[in-house]
């Protein structure tokens, strides 16, 4: 006998599984709190199996719950695909993509290639820190995000996982510098605390020279030895190089490339991520 899974309800467990809270889930399916967890029962008794597991103070996805997410969001990216092919026209609206400073060339890509498949979506880009990013994500701001998150808590889909490495010039030595001289994009920014807790930890003294909101500016005050600063390693620009163990300098955790979606994703957000996958997977 054939069985079929209701899609409102795997819609709503997927925007759980990526938010891990039913409250956010809510809010952004437009649904109570209540609405949302009955759904999630719902789709549980109906796959005889336990999707999450519930925590005082957090969601965590059931084993069965981890195998089931990448089917759900699959079988969510066919329906949009299929209404979207068959609704008559081409896709119109506006999609809201962000993405931090040092990840919008790899970007840039994905954004060209769907505007070429979606001519008439108008694509409307958020440059800002991985901080505010998962903010706005959250609060449904945003469509889709390249967000980065220490590895051991990422959230959505992980894209890479690389090293986060301290940059200087090839050709000055900032990095033996006391106070070590730092150039850093902005102070919301998601290495800062993790570099300046490395630094206080070894006992390295620092001083801020530069907190500007550009990319380029900070790679221009390290390129000509003012300062050193840190980038995930797919990241380092021309005329930067990575510092290894000889500048003395603590060693740097890992970080995940994140791709956020936001709940109840409409067919462009569908055909976005399968751009930005062509380009970064």
């Amino acid at each position: 006998m054939s069985r079929t899974l209701d899609l409102a309800l795997v819609r709503t467990f997927v925007a759980v599984a990526e938010h891990r809270s039913m409250t956010i889930a809510a809010n952004l399916l437009f649904m109570t709190q209540g609405a949302v967890s009955q759904q999630v029962k719902r789709l549980e008794a109906a796959l005889a199996c336990p999707l999450l597991v519930r925590k005082p103070r957090q969601l965590e996805l059931s084993a069965q719950g981890e195998a089931f997410l990448p089917k759900a969001r699959q079988l969510l990216e066919l329906n949009d695909q299929i209404w979207a092919s068959t609704a008559g026209g081409p896709l119109r609206g506006q999609l809201r993509v962000g993405a931090p400073p040092d990840l919008i060339s790899a970007l840039a890509p994905a954004m060209k290639a769907f505007s070429d498949l979606h001519p008439q979506v108008e694509v409307a880009m958020h440059c800002a820190p991985s901080t505010a990013l998962d903010d706005a994500i959250k609060a449904g701001e945003l469509d889709v995000a390249l967000v980065e998150y220490l590895a051991g808590n990422a959230q959505g889909e992980v894209l890479r996982s690389e090293a986060l490495v301290w940059v200087g010039s090839p050709a000055h030595h900032a990095w033996a510098a006391r106070p070590l001289p730092l150039s850093l994009v902005d102070e919301r920014c998601a290495f800062r605390p993790l570099l300046l807790g490395a630094l206080a930890r070894e006992g390295i003294a620092w001083r801020t020279l530069f907190e500007n909101g550009s990319l380029e500016a900070t790679a221009s005050t390290v390129r000509v030895g003012l300062a050193v600063t840190a980038m995930l390693a797919s990241t380092v620009p021309a005329g930067l190089v990575a510092l290894g163990a000889g500048a003395g300098l603590p060693a740097l955790p890992a970080f995940a490339v994140c791709l956020r979606l936001a709940a109840g994703a409409q067919p462009g957000v569908a055909d976005f991520r399968r751009c930005l996958l062509a380009v970064m997977g």
